[in-house]
């Protein structure tokens, strides 16, 4: 790792413009197909939902700092799966673009999992972008493992809300 001097710690306040000007890193890996700007209303809605929250008992939001600059974050909470288990859930991890691959997003993980294990939580889950490589390569390098599997298939309609003729 290059970047020796990275820190993790807990999300303040004061971190909110650094963080919402990362969210669109989070837009990468969304299927082709999907309306783009709907992809970036959500992703802005999830960061501002788990900066509103960060101080909840049952969630997390953690950020990687070089110096005084916010180079990364991480949001885990507690999430009831299907099963009835609950797990920890990471909603989102993104780092700038020139910190990627000099290990903040491992130091990222390995925060929201030691977080998970403090509760005692027996799994960490998480969602990414099937056409998203590099994160889906990052995960599996950590010991993720693929559980389930969305289909989808274009039915040829026109997008909600517009009229049809």
């Amino acid at each position: 790792m290059s970047d020796a001097a990275v820190s993790v710690r807990r999300y303040e306040p004061h971190d909110r413009e650094a963080v919402v000007l990362l969210a669109p890193r989070l837009e990468f890996g969304v299927a082709h197909w999907r309306d783009a700007e709907a992809v970036r209303r959500a992703v802005a809605g999830w960061i501002d939902e788990s900066l509103a929250n960060a101080d909840a008992e049952d969630r997390e939001v953690l950020v990687a700092q070089v110096g005084e600059e916010v180079v990364g974050v991480v949001t885990v909470a507690q999430r009831r799966h299907f099963t009835g288990e609950v797990d920890a859930y990471v909603g989102e991890l993104v780092v700038r673009a020139e910190h990627e691959r000099r290990g903040v997003g491992s130091l990222l993980m390995h925060a929201a999992e030691a977080w998970a294990r403090g509760r005692g939580l027996r799994h960490l889950t998480l969602e990414t972008g099937a056409a998203n490589a590099p994160a889906r390569a990052f995960y599996a390098r950590r010991g993720y493992q693929e559980e389930d599997v969305r289909l989808t298939k274009a039915l040829g309609c026109p997008p909600q809300g517009s009229q049809v003729e």
